[in-house]
């Protein structure tokens, strides 16, 4: 964290000053006592089942130099002496006020993603691209939200080039919020699906929530967009530039000469219906990872970067774990993507499920969250997708599991079961040697478990 005063932190927060010590070294920002550093700025949130309020006490005893709360629940005279307070009236509100005051001091490009599905994949794809050139900060995990996100901001300096920072959402203005804070010079939008549709019931209003990241945009600003997307191909020019990628509709930037297998994909990139790329050739499986892979070379190609460079930097590549991890044991194959759950990414998944070697395909699914009421017939339609791309098994877990099953429409070779224990005793009764068995839900379901499991019987 670059050098920021006391002073600058107060007006940045229109903060009132409670406790000003002599003391004024600030290194790093923390909202959570356990992990608190020395000489670090502590932020005491609040949320429905926690106030971090009671915690300054603690949070001072551990070495913070600083601390900004909305109530006073502690008693003065028992704080560390080299321990500043400032009182403000929302705490998560001034976690961004001061995110936003820090960027404003950063020289360096940031780079924002947003999208349905394929967010982390592509902040993936992007940072390693990018490092071809330069030192490159990526979102760690999925800090990707309104506390997450300023967190990530704290742990720049000037020392990066470009922050590469993942801008996720489940209703209007979050976005928005989050673009005031890290003001991105370039935005990339992955797609526009159904997530959220409990929230925003549209998928025009999805794409409204997601175009929020250009709010802070100006005429040097740019967008890049997959306009294989039915909606993203609506997106009009704008005062700033709009980049169009995709396989069938990418003006800007087209992926042609396409090859696929269960490790890698392969195709070169077409820019403006002239000049064709070298061979791009990354070790992940799925076509939909082309299409985040032409928004991280159009980012790239945008910040000037030379084909050569881009990949070099894509052999820097290092994927966030549970997405899409092919996992060869000495029985049978296993496809971890127990991260999440859309219908589009579930959609990919099958779709490498089908194309890897092997001899019975059985996809292990579980509960889709946040599609409102179109959750039964989203469930449904997966089921006959992967009828239709040929997998052999499914088993389900989750409350739309007969959703999925009337989809399948094969009664002999589907099955609902009540909990992961139970699936994952009949998965060890019957697979075979060579089997491929994909595994994927919302992350709330912990179907990692399952995974675990059967990496255990798979040695």
């Amino acid at each position: 964290m670059e050098h920021i005063t006391f002073d600058e932190i107060i007006n940045a927060i229109d903060g009132e000053e409670y406790i000003k010590s002599n003391y004024m070294e600030y290194k790093s920002v923390s909202t959570d006592t356990r992990k608190i550093p020395k000489d670090s700025i502590f932020i005491a949130l609040k949320g429905e089942n926690f106030n971090a309020n009671n915690f300054v006490k603690e949070a001072s005893e551990k070495g913070a130099s600083l601390c900004i709360v909305d109530e006073i629940k502690f008693d003065s005279s028992h704080l560390n002496p080299n321990t500043s307070i400032i009182k403000v009236e929302n705490t998560k509100k001034a976690l961004l006020k001061l995110a936003a005051y820090y960027r404003k001091k950063l020289n360096l490009k940031v780079i924002g993603i947003t999208g349905s599905t394929g967010k982390t994949s592509t902040k993936d794809l992007v940072a390693a691209a990018l490092s071809g050139k330069y030192k490159v900060f990526k979102t760690k995990g999925n800090f990707n939200n309104e506390i997450g996100l300023p967190l990530m901001i704290f742990q720049l300096d000037d020392s990066y080039d470009i922050a590469v920072l993942e801008m996720g959402m489940s209703n209007l203005n979050e976005i928005h919020n989050l673009a005031e804070v890290a003001e991105p010079d370039i935005a990339l939008i992955t797609n526009i699906g159904v997530s959220h549709l409990e929230n925003l019931k549209t998928r025009e209003n999805i794409l409204k929530a997601k175009m929020e990241i250009t709010d802070f945009f100006n005429e040097k600003s740019i967008l890049i967009i997959n306009t294989d997307n039915d909606l993203l191909a609506t997106v009009e020019n704008r005062l700033y530039s709009v980049l169009r990628t995709g396989i069938e509709n990418g003006k800007d930037f087209k992926a042609v000469d396409i090859n696929l297998d269960e490790k890698h994909i392969n195709f070169r990139v077409v820019e403006s219906n002239s000049y064709t790329s070298p061979i791009i050739n990354i070790a992940i499986p799925g076509k939909h990872n082309i299409l985040n892979t032409l928004l991280a070379i159009g980012c790239s190609r945008s910040l000037g970067m030379s084909y050569e460079e881009i990949l070099d930097g894509l052999e820097n590549l290092e994927v966030t774990s549970m997405r899409l991890d092919i996992v060869r044991g000495n029985k049978f194959t296993i496809i971890d993507d127990s991260y999440n759950a859309s219908p589009d990414s579930m959609r990919a998944a099958i779709e490498v499920l089908a194309t890897i070697e092997g001899k019975r395909k059985i996809a292990v699914l579980g509960t889709m969250r946040e599609l409102g009421n179109t959750s039964y017939d989203l469930h449904k339609e997966i089921g006959e997708y992967a009828k239709i791309k040929g997998i052999d098994y499914i088993y389900t877990v989750g409350e739309y599991s007969e959703a999925y099953l009337a989809g399948f429409s094969n009664s002999n070779n589907s099955k609902n079961f009540n909990n992961i224990e139970e699936v994952i005793e009949h998965i060890k009764d019957i697979v075979s040697i060579e089997d491929v068995i994909l595994v994927k839900a919302s992350r709330s379901m912990k179907f990692e478990n399952i995974v675990n499991n059967l990496k255990m019987i798979n040695c």
